[in-house]
């Protein structure tokens, strides 16, 4: 039996660690580097998922049949977390926060052509009212917050291809498997760049970094859970909390107040998304991403 009250409570908890998250990536951008941190969260996914093996005592979910999908998926989520923390970096919280929004939208366009799905009206107008959405979040910006928003929407449409990816491995692989494996390829994909662009870390700084590739890797494990045991269409929305918590601390620690153009357009892309997905949940695609 599903139990959505459990569910919409560890979704919550994971917008915050998300949050929580993008905010070391601002803090700690002067002294570390995005390879670094990319670097960390990859560690941390790796030794969370061994945890969990080694808890439920069953090693043979690291075996799979399917190597090169996993090493895909994998190598997906690595430029995305490359591309996301740059977002972060580049962007007011609650902007490059409302553009990850735009994952649930970009399903749709692949969902054609990858699963051979049909696509409805319904889903198609729920996509155009939400890019509608990001340009008047987006308004008139600077050459540089620009560069930004380009970086945020990447990631999100390279979000929507790790929701197939989920898809596809879901119908053969288990979760743990599908987490270790990106761990593994994640890990040894962004060792080599982290140690030739390796910034030298203070003791504190470090742990800093660490403790964003845990809060990321944790609020996946949460996310995974939370629609384990609760039904997806009930815990669409809670999500998009997200942007609340993400102004709210881009007020108070980096002095960031979210215009008139920003709150319109994300309470559009929200509405937009929440659309689209009650309609996906129906289809049986969308899936916890990252």
């Amino acid at each position: 039996m599903a139990d959505n009250l459990r569910g919409a409570t560890l979704l919550a908890f994971a917008a915050v660690l998300f949050t929580l998250e993008a905010t070391l990536v601002r803090i700690t951008s002067p002294v570390a580097n995005e390879a670094q941190i990319v670097f960390f969260r990859s560690v941390s996914q790796l030794a969370l998922s061994l945890v969990i093996i080694c808890r439920m005592g069953d090693r043979g979910r690291l075996a799979t049949s399917r190597p090169v999908l996993h090493v895909f998926r994998g190598l997906t989520s690595l430029i995305m977390w490359w591309l996301y923390y740059s977002s972060f970096r580049m962007l007011d919280l609650a902007l490059a926060t409302t553009l990850t929004f735009a994952t649930s939208l970009f399903v749709v366009a692949v969902a054609a052509p990858l699963l051979g799905e049909r696509v409805g009206r319904v889903r198609w107008a729920a996509t155009i009212l939400g890019f509608s959405g990001i340009v008047i979040a987006v308004g008139p910006i600077t050459d540089v917050s620009i560069s930004g928003v380009g970086i945020g929407l990447i990631a999100a449409a390279g979000g929507a291809v790790i929701v197939v990816l989920n898809r596809l491995l879901g119908r053969t692989e288990n979760t743990i498997t599908i987490m270790i494996w990106i761990g593994v390829v994640t890990t040894i994909g962004s060792a080599p760049v982290a140690l030739f662009l390796w910034e030298p870390l203070a003791l504190r700084d470090a742990a800093l970094v660490c403790l964003t590739g845990l809060l990321g890797a944790l609020g996946m494990l949460l996310t995974i859970e939370a629609y384990r045991v609760g039904e997806a269409s009930a815990l669409a929305p809670v999500p998009y909390i997200r942007f609340v918590i993400a102004a709210a601390v881009g007020m108070f620690v980096f002095d960031e107040t979210p215009g008139m153009a920003l709150l319109s357009g994300a309470a559009i892309v929200v509405g937009a998304s929440i659309l689209a997905i009650r309609h996906e949940m129906r289809q049986g695609l969308t899936a916890p991403h990252r």
